[in-house]
């Protein structure tokens, strides 16, 4: 009968970790770039009290196994990089990513990070940063007295001076792309980080080597489908409650095998 509660208990923890996973997808349906998590589960090892192909007799041999499970587990979470919906802005610092590819920023110690996150900003000085004030890398610098920024799908970023009738470039963004991108890991502030699981960066132009092009004054919204979400919820309450009521009744049972030994 122990055996009954710890699986059960086992379903109950899985369900849990289901439902925070979808909660953080939920809170951020509104994050700019944000790529939605999925859970996957795991079941444990079993315990075997008869193989198949065992033999039952001198010419028979048993047709199936008897094996008794342990629970669920949660093994991994997982990132859905699908395109998220590209919205307009009118913001001319605002950038969306039509296809595969991240922005890099530096980070202050020095490290490289990686964002769908295209909602620039500028710095004191005119740099290219993010709302955390992180440097897009390679570093883009706009002349201070920039009147119009140009920002080409190819990543090209060129400026119109007051009192000039010509833009000119001052810079070219570059992006990156992964092998695995489920591999990166996720530092917050809509950034992520290269792993060993999402092999190294590959950096080229926009538009070229596989990477998305570049939509000036448009964001790419958060991949998140409150409908599928809710529905997960619903999935994950119910196996909840049903793994809650097997404890329920292997506790019931407990109660009449009690009463059977007075």
């Amino acid at each position: 009968m122990d055996k009954v509660l710890q699986v059960a208990a086992s379903g109950m923890q899985a369900q849990k970790l289901f439902i925070d996973v979808i909660a953080n997808n939920l809170a951020n349906v509104n994050t700019t770039g944000y790529k939605k998590s999925n859970l996957e589960f795991q079941d444990l090892l079993y315990q075997t009290i008869r193989r198949a192909g065992e033999p039952t007799s001198a010419q028979q041999k048993r047709p199936s196994s008897l094996e008794l499970g342990n629970g669920a587990r949660v093994v991994a979470t997982t990132r859905s990089f699908a395109q998220g919906a590209i919205v307009e802005t009118d913001n001319p610092l605002d950038i969306a990513v039509d296809g595969d590819g991240f922005f890099m920023v530096r980070l202050p110690d020095g490290r490289t990070a990686y964002t769908r996150d295209g909602s620039f900003k500028l710095s004191a000085d005119g740099s290219l940063v993010t709302a955390d004030g992180y440097i897009v890398e390679p570093e883009i610098t706009l002349p201070q007295d920039t009147r119009q920024v140009v920002i080409r799908p190819d990543g090209q970023v060129e400026v119109l001076l007051h009192g000039e009738s010509e833009s000119f470039p001052v810079g070219q963004l570059e992006m990156a792309r992964f092998v695995n991108p489920a591999g990166l890991n996720a530092l917050g502030h809509n950034l992520f980080e290269e792993t060993p699981a999402s092999g190294p960066a590959f950096v080229s132009t926009p538009g070229q080597d596989g990477l998305g092009l570049l939509q000036q004054g448009f964001l790419e919204t958060s991949n998140v489908d409150v409908v599928e979400e809710m529905v997960n919820m619903i999935e994950a309450q119910r196996a909840y409650e049903i793994n809650s009521r097997v404890i329920r009744t292997a506790d019931e049972m407990y109660d009449v095998e009690n009463r059977l030994t007075r």
